[in-house]
């Protein structure tokens, strides 16, 4: 992996970081899904920092691949993606979940501001993107399809419907990504509904599976650039932090959502300078 890509990818990250910190404080009192969305930046970077084929000028363009967030309330991540993509303005980005605004808590679908689709219900997304990646497959297309869950989603029985499906029709156009950061909203993820060792039960499922850490640039990057096994789909398990790079929200689950005060910004601004 040349250096000049990992140095790319960690500075988009960074921006991405910057840019959700903005977005969280101007909220207001507004609580906003902070911890997940922040354990999924580094890879949200790779994705549209190098790896995924779009157009800035054009997002309707019909040659791009399709991303999901099928763990909608991430979106702190994703418009942070989008702009620092050069999709969404930084003006845009400050309109977050006010009144009239396309910038909501969940996404919701505007492809003219590169949200593909409306998500937020969990466990809803993979199947979403399998249906698309075998629609492109019947048309000979060569789109591909990224799909980002959370391993608390991974509870919900149409997970497993999906799984299964994109097996059976040999989807090597498909890669889902799991942000495996052990936590959802009440509690540890072993706690609330084990679901086990993911990447083997995925393997018996016939998916091709790799097991990342979640923000190592060269990783992510490695595994999501990784040529696919014909006539089989990809998961990425990656290992996240939830709320990663800040004291207060590493690993705490208050910070699932909450209200970043003014207070918490400037500590965040401290320690991701320091970085």
């Amino acid at each position: 992996m040349k250096e000049e890509n990992i140095f790319k990818i960690k500075k988009f990250a960074m921006s991405m970081r910057q840019i959700a910190l903005e977005m969280s404080l101007n909220a207001g009192t507004d609580r906003v899904h902070f911890g997940g969305g922040i354990s999924t930046i580094d890879i949200l970077a790779a994705l549209y920092g190098e790896v995924m084929k779009f157009r800035k000028e054009n997002p309707t363009w019909e040659e791009r691949d399709r991303f999901i967030l099928s763990k909608g309330h991430g979106v702190l991540a994703y418009y942070a993606a989008l702009s620092e993509a050069g999709i969404i303005s930084k003006e845009e980005l400050l309109t977050f979940k006010k009144n009239q605004s396309d910038l909501l808590g969940h996404p919701v679908i505007n492809r003219e501001k590169g949200i593909e689709f409306t998500t937020g219900s969990l466990g809803m997304g993979l199947s979403l993107g399998i249906g698309i990646a075998l629609a492109f497959q019947k048309q000979k297309k060569n789109n591909k399809i990224y799909v980002l869950m959370g391993d608390g989603e991974c509870n919900e029985g149409s997970v497993w419907e999906g799984f299964m499906s994109a097996s059976q029709f040999q989807l090597d156009n498909i890669t889902v990504i799991i942000d495996r950061n052990g936590y959802q909203q009440t509690g540890n993820t072993k706690d609330v509904m084990d679901v086990g060792d993911i990447a083997l039960k995925l393997k018996s499922f016939g998916w091709e599976t790799t097991e990342i850490d979640g923000h190592n640039v060269e990783q992510i990057l490695s595994a999501l650039k990784k040529k696919p096994i014909p006539n089989t789909p990809r998961a990425i398990i990656a290992k996240t932090v939830k709320g990663k790079g800040f004291s207060f929200s590493e690993n705490n689950i208050t910070w699932h959502d909450a209200v970043l005060t003014k207070e918490h910004y400037n500590i965040a601004l401290e320690e991701l300078n320091g970085d």
